[in-house]
């Protein structure tokens, strides 16, 4: 498990697009991994939001270690602490509560938590945090809103999510202040319930090729 985020964001500068997954079996999770493996990914947000969503990050873990893989959905102590024994490389939040800011504890660098407001991103910032999920982010303003935070808050970087799509992602990702963009489009959850490792592999590809001509 990386101390830091310094690993996802050298991960970030190769392929800067994070897949957030739904995933409901653990036995879907290492065919997963080498899916987006193989389409050139680096790194992947497993939510929280099923009952297996601690085991896929295991899992994922152990069938490709060098998968910057993350948990995703955070809400509380439990969640952080079976997230970090899982083997997370990163926690993510939709936003941050107090407390959800103490239970973090040590693992607080491992932290992206989720802003919609720049108050927000400015309390993150006075609480340690430098780089900031944008969420929800068509909601939140979108493109024009993180050019908008850029002038008074260039020191923060953002990890947009939340409306992010194979149309808008090159966008989002010609800004200076993102460092990824996350969103589903690339392993949807009916992607992963059928087992379309080639499709997910292939619009993996797709994504890189169009932010990267």
């Amino acid at each position: 498990m990386t101390s830091s985020l310094t690993d996802l964001k050298l991960a970030a500068a190769k392929a800067p697009v994070v897949p957030v997954l739904v995933v409901s079996s653990v036995e879907q999770a290492a065919p997963l991994a080498k899916a987006l493996l193989d389409g050139g990914l680096t790194i992947a947000e497993v939510t929280l939001r099923t009952p297996a969503g601690i085991g896929a990050i295991a899992a994922m873990k152990a069938a490709v270690p060098e998968l910057i893989v993350g948990a995703g959905t955070v809400l509380n102590g439990d969640d952080i602490r079976n997230s970090v024994e899982a083997g997370a490389d990163f926690l993510v939040s939709p936003g941050m509560s107090h407390g959800l800011l103490a239970a973090l504890g040590k693992h607080k660098p491992l932290m992206i938590p989720g802003v919609a407001t720049a108050s927000e991103a400015m309390s993150r910032h006075e609480e340690g945090f430098e780089l900031l999920k944008l969420f929800p982010a068509n909601i939140a303003g979108g493109v024009p809103a993180l050019k908008a935070l850029a002038g008074p808050l260039p020191h923060l970087q953002f990890m947009p999510t939340g409306g992010v799509s194979a149309d808008n992602a090159g966008e989002y990702l010609s800004l200076p202040n993102v460092v990824a963009v996350g969103g589903s489009w690339i392993a949807t959850r009916a992607d992963v319930e059928s087992g379309d490792w080639a499709g997910i592999s292939r619009k993996a590809r797709e994504a890189l090729s169009a932010i990267n001509p």
